[in-house]
């Protein structure tokens, strides 16, 4: 909570009246302007506490009308009626007059957004332009004038347009962005360095014109509305322009870029108008409005939203209380109302988040008045420290917050109420009174005997005696911290620390060196002071003595502590072994950690609220799971040490979000107080977190056993202990005892709920208990309570172990209360397996039912959770929890309701129940029998069968027999009809219903009364009742055979074979007796007669029905019937089904049966139980062979894979022809022997065109390692390439292939290979000189054809080289040099080596032949083997495929 000083303005002259004021933005400077009857206007200036400024005054005989300030330079432009405009200068006081342009009221000052522009406007409508310069100052005359005739009411400069970031474009054009690089390129536009000021603006009349003046002066009509403007508005997030007019007349226009503006909404705001409208607008889009009324207005343009802001009567505000003006700080989010009673009013907004759709929404919270007298006509929010300056019509006064001053020592609190009021509360006694100071109060220190307050000029000491306050000392000291321990008081100066008596005398002085720096923060706890430096130094003393001693050296925590900023808050414990310490960082912003300064270790260590976790030393994570209220994401904002417990701390955090915002979380609800246990062995210990309970404001202390909050005045939290309420109320210098507002309240620790008032041992005891407990050590825990014998302390632990949850410790507490019920439930809430169930059935017994309900529903066990609600009453909750989240168990909270309401004897909400869980027709009749006709209303009302047969039933039993066969016929109970028939002896009737219906029942009644006297109609009845093994016994009995069949057919396999035998017993129908037998399953028995009575149809019929499971020797028995009969296929099957694989073979093989692939897997044994590997392998293979013999291939290929013989599922694979499955197979069977087998018949398909069959037959010749096989390939390619290409180089490739792949060949006989390799080496030797030859002819002819000549007398030429082929380049040589003589020499040389098939042609182009003969006179003979027939050039050649 923060308090606002009020610092009346010192005026020169008091008769003076001020009427206008204004801020100037940035500097603590207000400008008041004040009128007086004898002098006339004038305007003076004031600093934030309220001082004159004496150089700075200007009057004249005339009012001043506006006044603005230089955005930035402490200038005041001032306007006056009679046209002056005058700029004004602090400290200087320099008076600048503009030049005389206008002649009427100045109406208008503005200034552009860094000040370089100033806009005048009077009320004749001429309105002027003016430069400033840098400092300030007017530059020459003015840039433009303007006339517009009608008076000038509002100006708005068109928002600046942002300007480039040179880093990020640096950055960026490293990065290669061409964009940037232009704008650094002195081709582009000139780079606009940081934000650009814009110098357009909009200028309205009082005809409700409203123009446009550009940065160059030219103005032009924007737009028009009707009546005068009174406001405008720039809405940049959607860069519209809002106008309202003195009729309270709203519009929006949309700017359009090329200049103009359209209109997108119009609306009359809500309001009073008149004279004294105050509108604010915000940089939120919101529009607030005060006329004179009791509520302030607030439009939302942004979300389109309106409502209403009032004042309250409960927090200090009169009936009829009129709001006069408005003012919001954005900086504070505060929105602040001055009031006819001379109260100011204040809103802060508190953000809320919905959290259902992601969205925040804004609501205004009401605080407590400042009352400053006089009618409130105007306030101002201004400078950068958020000063508030308020006109009370007599003077002005300037109000600055500050944080509400507060302190808790000694049993001793202290709150500050207003700016010179402090409520004392003395706890030890109960009273609790008001201290009215003469200062205003910046500190408070109390103490059991006194009370010292400080503004920091002056410091005054109260003491403490009874119910009374005297002042024992005042004296000056311009120190802002005060400490007081005893009789001494500690303030701070420069480099040292003060210690004076309480009327300021200086006792003893505790000096700093520079390094250590100036003491600004001060702290005492028990007999320790810690003082904290500006520098980040810390050191502690001991008061305990006449004179203060250190304690410790200084400690530099800069050195400790990274990006420290500055001290925030030092703290120390009892016994001065620990200092805690929050500071700022070097950005500002509060740091999210709590630092601890060991003084034995001369160690700092700290918890990170952010991220919930301690430095070092030993935290519980099991307990910090179990923690109810999460610790990080978390800041700290206040600390404190226990005053007798040394190793006791508490701290109070906020989430990060609200670090930085003032002291608003003061307001906040999700503000927990979090307390360890701190010490050197064990590190830091969490010992309990919870949320600050609800009504409370700050944290003041921590004293075992109690927390110590500030409240707010009126507000009471019911939970807490009431602390106020004392029958002696002392109140020196105030007003009534009455008035005294309750300002602190505590809080019982968790552990000590309901020990409150124990004595110091039990207290002790309870602190070790709990320390030992955290950090797990049972023995030592139930140590230091062993000797406590009261039962509210066990019980107060027992409750305490529902918070830490702790069910080990539970029990022991549970067995010295003596609670044997609350142990035995423990006990068996242990088969739940959630802890959390545990825990909560532990809270009911002890009575802790609000617990018990949160940990039902932390673990969501709502099934318990409905439970508890029903047994604890709350049935509306147990209700809503079954409907939301427990509906499997709904119908039984609806019933179990129910019961509850009939017990309580509201029967008519009962049967409301009763209906929603589904019981209402059994519970119902039961709750109104004793109410025949209600019962009856409710039965007719209802109109259900079960509820009729109820009431039919009832009726039935009161002989009312006729009223009783109504309602069984309303309930379609057909059976009761039918009964009650029979009984009245209306037998006819009675089968009418029964037929009718066909209702089982009835027609069982029925056949049961026909049965002593009319069979048939028994029979009848009994099938229709579906009974037929009663019919069956009457057929039986009564010899009705024919319908004996029928019926069995239909009755279960029981009365089949019943019938059966029957049959079979009379000799007679022996065809029926079969077909039961097989329709009941007796399959044996079925064929045995059908065999013994020969009936042919039937055994068809029964081996359909057979399969594997069947008895073999039956099935054999049926498969030779089959056979015999000439139907194999279905004896073959049979036999397989017998498993007598060999017989079903041989019988496919006599009878040529084709075997599919069905069958064949049939045959094709799984299980090694049925028959030995060996014999399932001759038995696939025999399988395989017949499907050979039958020409099936792929299904042989599969049997002859499945008994694991390759070699001959590949033998069956060739024979199919299939070449991807045997490449296929080949690959995945990888043997040596079948890539062999593979690649040879891949060598009788045409590979010479398909290269992917020539790279398969080298690929499996090579995996297969037959390197001869391969050689011979090779040579084969050789071959092909000579004899079809003439393409001996590529011959030569695939010979030395071949050679390559011999040379690898391991042979028995070496002599055969080598003789085989010197073969191949000769052949590719002359083919190399061949290729020599023909290559070498292109350059020397006549050697070349000297070495073919060469060439032919090498023995065994051919067939490596074709003679044709070196026959063939010489005679072409000849022909080509015109030796034809010896070209037809060497032709006939040719054609006598040549063997008759072949033809000259192949060797000698046509055109060499054309011209030999032609020479030579020689006719060609075209019949002369010129002409080579197809059938011989493509002679083929069966080869035999050897796969052997």
């Amino acid at each position: 909570m923060a308090v606002y000083f009020d610092h009346r303005i010192e005026a020169p002259d008091s008769s003076d009246v001020p009427y206008k004021l204004t801020w100037h933005s940035n500097l603590p400077i207000l400008a008041v302007a004040s009128s007086s009857p004898a002098i006339g206007g004038k305007v003076d200036l004031y600093l934030q506490q309220g001082e004159h400024v004496e150089s700075c005054h200007v009057g004249r005989p005339h009012r001043p009308t506006v006044m603005r300030w230089h955005p930035t330079k402490p200038v005041l432009a001032l306007g006056w009626d009679k046209g002056e405009v005058v700029l004004l200068t602090h400290p200087s006081g320099d008076q600048t007059v503009l030049p005389g342009i206008h002649a009427a009221c100045i109406t208008l000052l503005e200034w552009s957004g860094y000040g370089s522009r100033l806009v005048t406007g009077d009320e004749s409508g001429a309105l002027a332009v003016w430069k400033v310069d840098a400092r300030g100052r007017l530059h020459g005359n003015h840039l433009a004038k303007h006339e517009y005739k009608k008076p000038v009411t509002c100006c708005i400069f068109r928002p600046s347009t942002p300007g480039d970031d040179v880093a990020m474009l640096a950055r960026a054009s490293v990065r290669g962005d061409e964009r940037a690089l232009d704008k650094f390129s002195w081709k582009g536009a000139p780079l606009k360095m940081g934000p650009q000021e814009g110098l357009g603006f909009y200028v309205s009349t009082a005809d409700g014109k409203v123009h446009s003046v550009d940065e160059y002066c030219k103005t032009s009509v924007l737009l028009c509305v009707e009546g005068s403007i009174k406001k405008l508005l720039y809405l940049e997030k959607t860069e519209a322009l809002a106008v309202i007019t003195e009729n309270l007349m709203l519009s929006q226009y949309a700017l359009r870029p090329e200049g103009g503006a359209q209109e997108i909404m119009k609306g009359k705001l809500s309001s009073k108008s008149g004279q004294n409208l105050e509108i604010v607008w915000t940089e939120d889009s919101l529009l607030i409005t005060a006329t004179g009324e009791q509520v302030i207005r607030l439009w939302d343009l942004e979300r389109d939203d309106n409502y209403v802001l009032s004042l309250d009567e409960t927090l200090g505000y009169e009936r009829g209380e009129m709001i006069n003006c408005v003012s919001y700080c954005a900086g504070k989010e505060i929105l602040a109302a001055g009031t006819t009673n001379g109260r100011i009013a204040m809103w802060r907004m508190v953000v809320q988040s919905a959290s259902y759709r992601g969205e925040t929404k804004a609501q205004w919270k009401l605080q407590t008045p400042t009352e400053i007298g006089g009618n409130v006509t105007q306030l101002e929010w201004g400078s950068s420290l958020n000063l508030l300056a308020a006109n009370n019509s007599n003077t002005v006064l300037v109000l600055c917050e500050h944080v509400m001053s507060a302190h808790f020592s000694q049993q001793v609190a202290a709150v500050q109420l207003s700016p010179t009021q402090l409520n004392i509360t003395q706890f030890h006694t109960g009273l609790h009174f008001s201290l009215q100071s003469d200062i205003h109060v910046r500190g408070v220190c109390v103490t059991k005997h006194s009370v010292t307050v400080w503004n920091g000029k002056q410091v005054t000491v109260y003491e403490l005696s009874g119910t009374s306050l005297r002042n024992t000392g005042s004296f000056p000291c311009d120190s802002h911290v005060v400490a007081v321990h005893g009789e001494n008081l500690y303030t701070v100066e420069p480099n040292r620390v003060q210690i004076r008596t309480p009327q300021g005398t200086v006792k003893q002085l505790l000096t700093f060196s520079k390094a250590e720096g100036n003491p600004v923060l001060l702290s005492v706890c028990q007999s320790y002071l810690v003082v904290g430096t500006d520098t980040a130094n810390i050191r502690v003393f001991d008061l305990s003595r006449r004179d203060a001693k250190a304690h410790c050296s200084a400690k530099n925590l800069a050195d400790q502590i990274p990006n420290l900023g500055a001290l925030r808050s030092v703290k120390c414990n009892a016994n001065g072994s620990q200092v805690s310490i929050l500071i700022t960082q070097v950005n500002g912003r509060p740091d999210h950690k709590v630092y601890f300064y060991d003084v034995e270790m001369d160690t700092v260590t700290h918890f990170d609220f952010f991220t919930g976790r301690p430095s070092s030393g030993i935290s519980q994570p099991e307990e910090s799971e179990k923690q109810q209220w999460s610790l990080s994401g978390r800041c700290p904002v206040s600390h404190f040490w226990d005053e007798s417990e040394a190793h006791l701390f508490v701290c109070e955090t906020v989430p990060v979000s609200f670090e930085s915002t003032s002291n608003s979380y003061l307001d906040l609800v999700d503000v927990s107080v979090v307390t360890f246990f701190c010490t050197q062995e064990h590190g830091l210990l969490l010992q309990d977190c919870s949320p600050r309970p609800p009504g409370m404001q700050a944290l003041l202390a921590l004293d075992v056993p109690y927390y110590y909050y500030s409240c707010k005045p009126g507000e009471k939290n019911h939970g807490l202990t009431e602390v106020s309420a004392s029958s002696h109320q002392t109140q020196p210098k105030t007003g009534p005892p009455s008035q005294v507002p309750h300002m602190v309240s505590r809080q019982a620790l968790r552990d000590f709920v309901g020990l409150e008032n124990c004595e110091k041992a039990t207290r002790d005891a309870m602190v070790n208990f709990s320390f030992y407990l955290t950090i797990g050590d049972m023995d030592e825990a139930f140590k230091s309570i062993k000797l406590i014998k009261s039962k509210a302390v066990w019980e107060n632990m027992a409750r305490m172990c529902v918070k830490t949850r702790r069910l080990d410790v539970a029990r022991v507490c549970l067995g010295n209360m003596g609670n044997a019920r609350a142990a035995k439930a423990l006990k068996e809430a242990e088969a739940e397996p959630e802890s959390e169930t545990q825990v909560a059935m532990l809270a009911v017994q002890l009575g802790m039912l609000e617990d018990a309900e949160n940990l039902y529903k932390s673990c969501q066990r709502y099934d318990l959770l409905n439970n508890f609600y029903q047994a604890s009453g709350k049935w509306q909750q147990a209700l809503e929890t079954a409907e939301s989240y427990d509906r499997i168990h709904l119908r039984t909270t609806y019933y179990n309701y129910a019961k509850y309401l009939e017990s309580m004897g509201d029967k008519t909400l009962a049967l409301t129940y009763y209906e929603k869980s589904d019981t209402h027709r059994v519970e119902v009749p039961r709750m109104l029998q004793d109410d025949t006709s209600s019962l009856e209303i409710y039965v007719n009302k209802m109109k259900d069968k079960s509820i009729y047969k109820w009431w039919a039933q009832y009726l039935e039993s009161q002989s009312d027999l006729d009223s009783a066969l109504h309602f069984y016929e309303c309930a379609q109970d057909y059976l009761s009809l039918a009964r009650i028939y029979c009984y009245r002896g209306n037998i006819q009737k009675a089968s009418e219903i029964a037929n009718d219906t066909g209702d089982r029942a009835a027609s069982y009644h029925l056949a049961r009364h026909y049965e002593g006297h009319d069979i048939k109609q028994a029979v009848h009845f009994y099938t229709r009742a579906q009974a037929y093994n009663n019919a069956i016994r009457l057929c039986k009995e009564n010899g009705l055979d024919d319908q004996l069949m029928n019926l069995a057919l239909l009755s279960n396999p029981e009365d089949m074979m019943e019938a059966a035998c029957y049959y079979e017993e009379k000799g007679t129908h022996m065809d029926r007796a079969v077909a039961l037998y097989h329709k009941a399953g007796y399959v044996s028995k079925a064929l045995e007669l059908a065999f013994a009575t020969q009936q042919f149809g039937a055994l068809e019929m029964i081996a359909e029905d057979l399969n594997d499971s069947s008895d073999p020797a039956l099935l054999a028995r049926c498969s030779d019937f089959f056979s015999t009969h000439s139907k194999y296929e279905k004896s073959v099957e049979l036999l397989v089904a017998a498993k007598k694989y060999h017989q079903a073979l041989e019988l496919c093989v006599k009878q040529n049966l084709t075997i599919t692939e069905d069958l064949a897997e049939r045959m094709t044994v799984t299980d090694s139980k049925d028959m030995s590997e060996e014999a399932r392998k001759e038995l696939l293979e025999r399988i395989a062979d017949c499907c050979m013999s039958q020409r099936n291939y792929h299904l042989a290929t599969k049997k002859y894979t499945q008994a694991g013989n390759k070699r001959q599922a590949m033998r069956a694979l060739l024979r199919s022809g299939d070449t991807e499955k045997i490449v296929f197979f080949a690959n995945v069977s990888r043997q040596k022997e079948l890539f062999v087998m593979a690649a040879n018949y891949l060598q009788t398909l045409d590979w010479r065109k398909d290269p992917d069959i020539l790279k398969t037959i080298i690929g499996f010749y090579t995996k297969a390692r037959a390197p001869e096989k391969l050689a011979g390939f090779y040579e084969a390619c050789a071959q092909v390439e000579i004899d079809d290409y003439q393409n001996y180089e590529k011959a030569l490739d695939a010979l030395t292939e071949a050679s390559k792949c011999l040379s690898k060949v391991k042979d028995t006989s070496p002599g055969e290979q080598e003789e085989r390799l010197a073969v191949l080496q000769r052949k590719i030797t002359l083919i190399r000189k061949f290729i020599h030859i023909r290559r070498l002819y292109n350059e020397d002819a006549g050697e070349a054809v000297r070495l073919c000549e060469a060439l032919l007398m090498e023995p065994e030429l051919d067939p490596a080289v074709r003679i044709g082929d070196v026959f063939g380049l010489i005679i072409e040589h000849h022909c080509q040099q015109g030796s034809f003589q010896l070209a037809h020499r060497k032709l006939e040389e040719l054609q006598k080596l040549l063997p008759k098939s072949q033809n000259v042609r192949y060797y000698i182009s046509q055109a060499s032949l054309v011209a030999l003969h032609k020479e030579m006179g020689i006719p060609m003979d075209h019949g002369e083997s010129i002409h080579v027939s197809k059938e011989e050039d493509e002679e083929e050649v069966e080869e035999d495929l050897n796969v052997s």
